[in-house]
């Protein structure tokens, strides 16, 4: 998948996968034969019904590790997304560990051949409720070297569930995570999981890094897009697409539909 906007119009939409607990999270879990069959049928919902990609994350997992993940929670995402995979071979196939386990991300990525990984913090410094979260950019890329892969990053700047140290410029954190951190492309959200994204700040950062795939990372909904579609590539969008908007129920193929058309009739840039 291009991490651009299609040349034709339109924008990239990419369902998220929401993984119940894993193996070894804090809460207890459905078992992985329940977390695969969960995975299997939203991959299937979001392919059947027109999404471009999939990103597996095990939001789940919370509270979370600040960066380094256990090893069974990389075997057990490993064994989910090869799943997707198989499942749903149409889908551009995403990971995201969280909280920020970039090296793992990219270490299931080059198992799975994934299409991109998604970094909550690439560069700098988040307060967040894991605490301190230092970006690993420098790691991550040279792990990357080390696995002979070329896995897109798509890098969150300021990442929702988070605020900065300091008072940084947003602008002036999208130009350091582009130029300086060498991410593929960049993420705008709003301040949680599920809430708008500011039209105004993906403005603002498709100004500061106009060559940049620029991508939407929460809260988008179909009478959302007009406002923010003239800046996006991309949209990776969870809470809206499940059932009722309940993160604990399935993928809804109806509102998957829904989004895709709007997103689809976004015309050329």
């Amino acid at each position: 998948m291009e991490l651009r906007r299609p040349a034709r119009g339109g924008v990239h939409l990419v369902g998220v996968i929401h993984l119940p607990p894993l193996p070894g999270a804090p809460r207890t879990g459905p078992g992985m034969d329940a977390v695969i069959a969960r995975a299997v049928a939203d991959a299937r919902t979001l392919q059947e019904a027109g999404a471009h990609g999939a990103i597996v994350e095990n939001l789940g997992d919370a509270p979370f590790a600040a960066t380094q993940v256990e090893p069974v929670t990389v075997a057990a995402l490993t064994a989910v997304a090869l799943a997707v995979r198989a499942a749903a071979p149409g889908l551009a196939l995403g990971v995201n560990v969280l909280r920020n386990d970039a090296l793992a991300a990219l270490g299931i990525a080059a198992v799975v051949d994934a299409a991109f990984v998604r970094v909550n913090v690439w560069t700098g410094v988040m307060a967040t409720d894991q605490g301190l979260v230092t970006g690993s950019a420098r790691e991550a890329l040279q792990l990357r070297q080390r696995l002979g892969t070329a896995t897109p990053v798509l890098a969150d700047v300021l990442v929702k569930h988070a605020s900065p140290l300091g008072t940084p410029d947003l602008a002036d954190v999208a130009r350091d995570t582009w130029h300086r951190g060498g991410a593929a492309g960049l993420i705008v959200s709003g301040t949680g999981t599920g809430r708008p994204t500011r039209p105004e700040d993906v403005a603002r950062v498709r100004e500061a890094v106009p060559d940049a795939p620029l991508w939407l990372g929460s809260g988008l909904t179909p009478d959302g897009v007009p406002a923010v579609a003239p800046w996006l590539d991309g949209a990776i969008v969870g809470t809206w697409l499940h059932r009722d908007g309940d993160l604990d129920a399935p993928l809804d193929a109806n509102r998957v539909r829904t989004l895709h058309a709007a997103l689809d009739a976004v015309p050329a840039a």
